[in-house]
């Protein structure tokens, strides 16, 4: 995955803002498949913030090592808020990190149980939380790139606007 420039400031401003708060961060990935873990850890230094992650990219996955309900995949399928938002909730709790952020959603080729491809969940837990849902075009690369990407910058915005 080549990251833009906008994007590597980002994740810099992310490690640099994580290390001045003492404050740690891990991920849970469906759909970006460890893209934005590998877009953070390409920042020198992200050591000292980032813990780990998991990418879950089958249900039993999400269910048996991020701990989300498997209810709320029946109820809501895994494309949705309410399993972005478990998949957050479980990273940081299984890592013990002060945030944890999450991507779930169909990059494609093919629409998943009923959802389109690009469409897309992001959810951020920490201090703040927030959940965002993208609806995002073009090929399966090109979904996960902008999904890593408004990841990324939405968490940065989150950030800044706790400074």
């Amino acid at each position: 995955m080549a990251l833009s420039h906008e994007i590597i400031e980002l994740a810099q401003q992310i490690v640099n803002t994580l290390r001045d708060r003492d404050e740690t961060l891990s991920t849970a990935e469906s759909l970006t498949a460890g893209d934005l873990s590998s877009a953070i850890v390409s920042i020198a230094g992200a050591s000292d913030v980032f813990v780990g992650g998991v990418t879950a990219y089958r249900d039993e996955i999400k269910i048996s090592h991020l701990d989300v309900d498997p209810a709320l995949i029946t109820a809501h399928t895994s494309i949705s808020e309410q399993v972005a938002i478990a998949m957050a909730k479980g990273a940081k709790k299984s890592f013990g990190t002060t945030w944890a952020i999450s991507t779930t959603g169909v990059a494609g080729p093919n629409p998943q149980d009923g959802h389109p491809v690009g469409t897309v969940w992001v959810a951020i837990e920490g201090p703040n939380s927030q959940s965002i849902e993208l609806a995002l075009s073009g090929e399966r690369d090109s979904v996960r790139n902008a999904a890593t990407a408004s990841a990324i910058a939405s968490f940065a915005r989150i950030l800044r606007a706790r400074s």
